[in-house]
């Protein structure tokens, strides 16, 4: 199993689309999926099309109530896929743990617990290191980042490294960035030309080689509550997730 935080502080980096698109892609080459929404603001939950004030069970419930992960599970339109949804209540969470022992750890222990098998977890993060951002980090085992071609693209990412780094020497020993990815580009601007070498120069081969072109249809599909693949699967949002899917499927080779 590939358990994968899909981290960047910084809003409007791709998180959100990611974890959706790479995660329909995974399932539509026969990977079993699990995305656990762990922001607030349940866009992953909106983008596949559920509305979250009718969710009863979600990540929230998972952190606060000891609720078993295999009962948040909601089964999605796309087959392989499924979903931990969230809902507004889990912007008080990091309050309502504040004197709860191992309150860090909380997803991981019900990961751990679950019966249910997965190829791949990926987990959507809030635009914050925070408690709930912890407790992904806790969980996982790879780091993805999503950094957007722009001018403040890089402003930020030491915090983020260095997070990374504490909880990896202090409580999950097995944590590490394994892929950053490098969205909203477009070829015809130098700003982002820049911003992708020194992406590259910063991370080294841990940049995909796959880049996510700024796409129309991809900021378009979650109003529509669909996935790239479904909404628009001829543009090249759905092209360029296709690709990252394939190269992540290639990493599995060659481990």
């Amino acid at each position: 199993m590939r358990k994968i935080a899909v981290i960047n502080q910084k809003g409007g980096s791709g998180k959100t689309t990611t974890v959706v698109n790479l995660g329909a892609y995974l399932a539509q080459a026969g990977k079993n999926v699990l995305l656990i929404d762990m922001d607030p603001q349940s866009h992953t939950t909106i983008h596949l099309g559920l509305e979250p004030p009718q969710i009863t069970k979600s990540t929230y419930e998972i952190l606060i109530n000891n609720l078993a992960l295999e009962e948040a599970c909601l089964a999605t339109a796309y087959d392989n896929l499924t979903l931990i949804p969230s809902k507004i209540e889990l912007a008080s969470a990091e309050i309502e743990l504040v004197n709860t022992v191992g309150r860090e750890v909380i997803l991981r222990d019900a990961l751990k617990k679950c019966k249910k098998e997965f190829d791949y977890v990926l987990i959507d993060c809030p635009p914050s290191l925070g408690l709930l951002t912890l407790n992904a980090l806790t969980a996982a085992k790879e780091v993805f980042i999503p950094i957007q071609a722009e001018f403040f693209a890089l402003e930020g990412l030491t915090k983020l490294v260095q997070t990374v780094n504490i909880v990896r020497q202090r409580i999950n020993s097995e944590v590490k960035i394994t892929g950053v990815l490098i969205t909203m580009f477009d070829v015809r601007k130098n700003i982002c030309q820049e911003v992708a070498q020194k992406v590259r120069e910063h991370f080294k081969d841990k940049v995909f080689r796959t880049k996510i072109r700024e796409n129309v249809r991809l900021a378009e599909a979650p109003s529509f509550g669909k996935t790239i693949l479904d909404f628009a699967p001829g543009s090249h949002g759905a092209e360029d997730y296709q690709k990252l899917a394939r190269e992540i499927l290639r990493q599995e080779k060659k481990k």
